[in-house]
């Protein structure tokens, strides 16, 4: 019997929730970029880690971290070539932080608790992404 998965770590949720395609496309289908597979890119392509310095900052194995690269390029050429949209979202992933957002300013944030105001606009109205992304 093979072991449980252990939950991949990010940093921070993705400013996006994906991306739509410009010009003719097919509606109905869509591809779903995994939160552990943006993580993935997001480390290795933007910030310029290499593997072995991604694997331990998502708390995966090496090979691992490969095997999630490989599918998240592989899902974002589909996209790209077969013109649908992409969407982030779903996983086996935990957050390193608790992360917030305000519903007023729509600002991202992380913080201690979320019985504090957001510290941008101040208003009271923020919601838990880590709550929201686990959900959704």
């Amino acid at each position: 019997m093979p072991r449980k998965k252990r939950q991949r770590r990010l940093l921070a949720p993705p400013s996006v929730k994906g991306f739509s395609v410009f010009g003719p496309k097919n509606r109905a289908e869509q591809v779903v970029l995994f939160f552990e597979e943006y993580e993935s890119i997001k480390l290795l392509d933007y910030d310029n880690l290499t593997q072995e310095e991604a694997a331990v900052c998502m708390d995966v194995s090496r090979p691992t971290l490969t095997r999630i690269y490989e599918s998240a390029r592989n899902k974002v050429a589909q996209a790209m070539v077969e013109g649908k949209d992409l969407l982030i979202r779903g996983g086996n992933f935990q957050f390193d932080e608790h992360w917030y957002r305000c519903n007023a300013c729509s600002a991202k944030f992380n913080m201690a608790s979320a019985d504090e105001n957001c510290p941008i606009c101040h208003s009271p109205e923020i919601i838990s992404l880590n709550e929201f992304y686990k959900e959704g």
